[in-house]
């Protein structure tokens, strides 16, 4: 995965937003499921009148079900290609895509630019209502009901034993090879006048399943299940715990992704591909 587009290539920036509602997530999927990356990829190559299908790579990979309003990716196209379409691009493929995926700007990216490596944080919200009547049916595919009443304070109280960098093994779904240690900056609640709870939670990057796991584990707290100090004792424990449900995917959406200043992308892209170790850990 390059940070530069090969000699030819013009490497192109996207920025978009979809409904993941009916999505079986970002990453194309054998078997013939509808993703957010198959759906554009398609639409490239139909409005550039391409034979072959140019890859797309995303800033956060989300789950299906998972609603992005500011997800960001880029696509290696021929110079050619480019310089034919760059004008007509954006409103050839909105004329082209299905209405739950919109690309909102496509431009040339800065020097080292790569959506995934060169991101220096992510920022989710997860929406959450304990409305006793529900959640209202225009907003049902966006929010989730909790059938308990939530205690905010006790929330963020919680959440700021978790701010940080830690290995989250016990919020996250292991992948082979892959690290656990994440760099939390940001996980907060606020309940706004129509009674939603928006918790935003911003991170350097995210494993799997890693907010919505958080989210459980605050919503126990919030519902008086557990006692504030419990989902810090969790992160600290390094294991699964089986109390901590991941909650459904519909409440939350990437809202938005952070990148260094030009001048530093490369310096970035370096930094994100070390595998990460805690201060202080072994070898063994």
């Amino acid at each position: 995965m390059s940070d530069e587009a090969a000699d030819g290539f013009v490497r192109v920036r996207l920025d978009l937003s979809y409904d993941g509602s009916d999505f079986s997530g970002w990453a194309k999927q054998a078997g013939g499921r509808r993703t957010v990356q198959g759906e554009i990829e398609s639409a490239l190559r139909t409005v550039t009148r391409s034979e072959q299908t140019y890859e797309l790579t995303v800033a956060g990979r989300t789950d299906a079900g998972v609603h992005a309003r500011g997800q960001v990716a880029h696509v290696d196209l021929p110079e050619d290609v480019w310089a034919e379409h760059r004008e007509k691009l954006l409103k050839r493929l909105a004329g082209r895509l299905p209405k739950d995926v919109r690309v909102w700007s496509v431009a040339p990216a800065p020097s080292g630019f790569n959506a995934r490596f060169s991101a220096v944080w992510r920022r989710y919200a997860y929406r959450v209502t304990d409305h006793p009547g529900g959640v209202d049916p225009l907003l049902r595919g966006h929010v989730l009901w909790h059938d308990w009443p939530l205690d905010v304070d006790a929330m963020n109280a919680a959440a700021r034993d978790l701010l940080g960098e830690h290995d989250f093994a016990a919020y996250c779904k292991r992948r082979e090879g892959a690290t656990t240690i994440r760099t939390l900056q940001q996980l907060s609640l606020v309940r706004g006048e129509d009674g939603i709870i928006t918790a935003t939670v911003r991170a350097d990057a995210f494993c799997h399943n890693m907010v919505r796991s958080l989210i459980g584990a605050l919503l126990f707290v919030g519902d008086g299940h557990r006692p504030a100090e419990w989902p810090g004792k969790v992160l600290a424990a390094g294991v699964r715990d089986s109390a901590v449900h991941v909650v459904r995917p519909h409440g939350l959406t990437l809202e938005e992704v952070g990148y260094p200043a030009d001048e530093l992308l490369a310096a970035r892209n370096r930094e994100a591909r070390n595998k990460r170790t805690l201060p202080g850990a072994g070898c063994c």
